[in-house]
């Protein structure tokens, strides 16, 4: 009998990309272009590249540094390390509370009374319930650009999709996915097009309504695709390449019976609505009003007092009910004050890991488990998901080595060189090829606008396309292959906590992907041949 070959381990390809990264630093020459520091017109200050500036630079073939590569990863990824061993602890103590099992069960069982309407049955409940949540996550990414943040959200979306039949890759889509379709069709994100705009010398957010267009696209695309793949799965779970996975990891777990449930309310679930009522008070007589930056505009509302009220006078009614509901408002407000701090505070790795890391404890107290129940608890989380959190370094030890042996400045330089004697689209297809390229290699869009758009910008002056079009090149390379690539710290970090193996994702992932690509030059296209506001 023919032995079945087996699939080479996440960590395995991770350190063969690193070998591989570590073999090119021998044969391409180390170059570096100079850079210098401005201030954008939001008071942001970037390094950036200063152009024709490029030149070779000694040889720094990467030997022994591979091996150090895997602490500086560690290092260098050490916010996302942290994010994930926070959350995987967290969420572990709230899952104790089986809160969110009984939220996905109600909200499963209320769903399907309302399918004898005949519209509903028509489109499909479920698939109403996935549409919404990508058009929800969709705009997230798009708008404020959400990133790191889907980390969290796939410990309540896979699961809950595996409650609907589906696998933990429906589950993912549904959040991580959604997000980088909004990336990838930005329409606000200060991150991307905000930089971009502001390195390029145009005005910020000009351009929105061909980029609105382009975001509808996608996610339209993206929509029909996933709900295809989510029809199958149901129809055949076996046919999910996670299926085994999944059973493995997710669905041999202990189940709830809703009609079985005892439902009560400890005292100590009192206290914590007390305590916490206390702490959001006080924090809305600090911030009594708020202002939430979207896109080039800016909202002052008092929304920090706002959900303050609507938390203490919606946790009552929840209470009596019983704790699991509390808990899932916990939950809820944890989420709605994540969004306010992003959009209005600034808000990135650490404070968001602080804020599920209180929501954890808040829960296991509301839960009445002792200090050492909910210590032990932590604990069993983070062992838990640490895979997820080891394999983020790892991954970034591919960067260091390729920046260590100083040959991602040539090899940006090579690519951009290509674009001579080109016409327009052919011009403004190498550009999405460049970025789209290097996004593989560094899948920070604020850093890469920073490295790019310096160079390409005055380019496609001189070759007589609107810098708006190359800021759509750039948009497009920066938000597809964020959802392959294994530089990327939160795409290893969802998939280690979805607990996907890497190669499984890679070959879901891979059709999608090329199709989205070739979607995004086709939406290029118009940017050069037509004539559009903003451009």
């Amino acid at each position: 009998m023919k032995k079945k070959r087996s699939i080479p381990h996440t960590y395995v390809i991770v350190f063969f990309i690193i070998i591989f990264s570590a073999i090119l630093t021998w044969f391409v020459p180390g170059g570096e272009f100079d850079r210098e520091t401005i201030t954008l017109n939001d008071g942001t200050v970037k390094e950036v590249i200063v152009k024709d500036s490029f030149h070779y630079t000694n040889h720094v073939p990467q030997t022994w540094e591979m091996f150090s590569a895997f602490f500086d990863g560690f290092v260098d990824k050490a916010d996302i390390i942290g994010l994930i061993l926070l959350i995987g602890g967290a969420f572990w103590i709230m899952n104790d509370s089986k809160a969110i099992d009984v939220g996905i069960l109600t909200f499963l069982k209320k769903t399907k009374k309302i399918e004898h309407f005949k519209f509903f049955k028509f489109l499909g409940i479920e698939n109403i319930i996935i549409t919404l949540i990508i058009l929800m996550f969709s705009i997230f990414g798009a708008v404020f650009g959400m990133s790191e943040e889907t980390i969290a959200f796939v410990i309540i979306f896979v699961p809950m999709a595996l409650s609907m039949g589906y696998d933990s890759i429906v589950g993912v889509n549904m959040c991580f996915v959604a997000a980088g379709l909004g990336f990838a069709g930005a329409l606000l994100n200060p991150f991307t097009i905000g930089i971009a705009q502001g390195l390029s010398g145009i005005p910020l957010f000009t351009g929105i309504e061909y980029r609105l267009f382009t975001w509808v696209v996608l996610n339209l695309f993206g929509i029909i695709y996933i709900l295809r793949y989510a029809k199958k799965i149901k129809k055949n779970p076996e046919a999910s390449i996670v299926f085994e996975d999944d059973n493995k990891n997710w669905r041999n777990k202990e189940h709830i019976d809703i009609d079985k449930l005892e439902y009560h309310t400890p005292i100590s679930a009192w206290i914590t609505y007390a305590l916490i009522s206390v702490v959001l008070v006080i924090i809305s007589f600090v911030n009594v009003s708020s202002t939430l930056s979207i896109g080039n505009s800016l909202i002052t509302i008092p929304i920090v007092p706002i959900l303050t009220g609507f938390f203490i006078l919606l946790s009552p009614i929840l209470l009596k009910k019983s704790v699991h509901f509390f808990i899932l408002n916990i939950l809820l407000f944890t989420i709605l004050f994540l969004i306010i701090g992003v959009m209005g505070y600034g808000w990135y790795i650490m404070e968001i890991a602080t804020l599920f890391f209180a929501m954890g404890l808040a829960s296991g107290i509301a839960n009445n488990k002792s200090p050492n129940n909910i210590t032990k608890l932590f604990i069993e989380g983070a062992k838990d998901i640490a895979s997820a959190a080891l394999v983020v370094g790892l991954a970034g030890g591919i960067i260091i080595v390729l920046q260590e042996g100083k040959i991602i400045d040539t090899m940006l330089n090579s690519v951009s060189q290509s674009m001579n004697s080109m016409g327009k689209v052919g011009s403004i297809g190498v550009m999405y090829v460049i970025q789209t390229f290097i996004n593989i290699i560094i899948p920070s869009g604020s850093a890469k606008a920073a490295l790019t758009m310096p160079i390409m910008a005055p380019f496609s002056d001189l070759i007589g396309i609107s810098r708006q079009a190359t800021v759509m090149a750039f948009q497009f390379g920066d938000g597809f292959t964020n959802m392959i690539t294994p530089t990327s710290g939160v795409l290893i970090g969802v998939l280690g906590v979805a607990k996907i193996p890497y190669e499984k994702w890679v070959k879901w992932i891979t059709p999608f992907m090329i199709m989205l690509i070739i979607l995004g030059f086709l939406l290029l296209i118009p940017t050069v041949l037509m004539d559009l506001n903003g451009f």
